[in-house]
């Protein structure tokens, strides 16, 4: 078996794969948001919430939990990337890849990438807008352009797709 298919044959399980493991993510998160809404739990503890004043604590709290819920939302983005990316991985299986629906695929995929980094913005606003008065709070936010890259490279490569689909189609026509 050459490296393609290797590759190809190993990316199959490997998404069915991460799309389980997102989802026991979302669970995870889902059952951290329900405990932070019970008083007393050891949950605070584990986080260190103990070592803040008492006048920085509720807005720290209510801003994890904000996260929390960003956190769930992101889940739900990461979910569609993986199924569109496992579709399109089952159109190359089949031995054609060059469709429409892979175009179309490969543009969600961009947009979904695009919201998943909003949600990353919206995650750092949240963390600034809940430590901003906090005395010794190292909050590192960073940046990265690669991610917006990313989106550039996926958008470029939807159409690509399209374009490779309309010309197949034209010479198909043409035969």
């Amino acid at each position: 078996m050459n490296a393609p298919s290797s590759a190809l044959a190993f990316s199959r399980p490997l998404i069915g794969f991460l799309i389980v493991l997102n989802l026991l993510y979302a669970a995870g998160v889902v059952v951290m948001l329900v405990v932070s809404l019970i008083p007393g739990t050891i949950l605070w503890e584990a986080l260190g919430m103990l070592s803040f004043p008492d006048e920085h604590r509720d807005r720290i709290v209510l801003g994890l939990r904000a996260v929390m819920v960003v956190g769930v939302a992101a889940a739900g983005v990461v979910d569609r990337v993986l199924r569109h990316l496992r579709a399109i991985v089952e159109t190359v299986r089949a031995g054609d890849p060059f469709v429409a629906d892979n175009a179309r695929r490969l543009e969600r995929i961009a947009w979904w990438v695009l919201a998943g980094e909003g949600l990353r913005l919206l995650i750092g606003a949240i963390a600034w807008a809940a430590t901003r008065d906090v005395k010794d709070m190292d909050l590192d936010l960073g940046y990265s352009l690669a991610p917006w890259l990313a989106i550039l490279l996926l958008f470029v490569l939807a159409r690509v797709f399209a374009e490779g689909t309309r010309m197949r189609t034209d010479l198909e026509g043409t035969v």
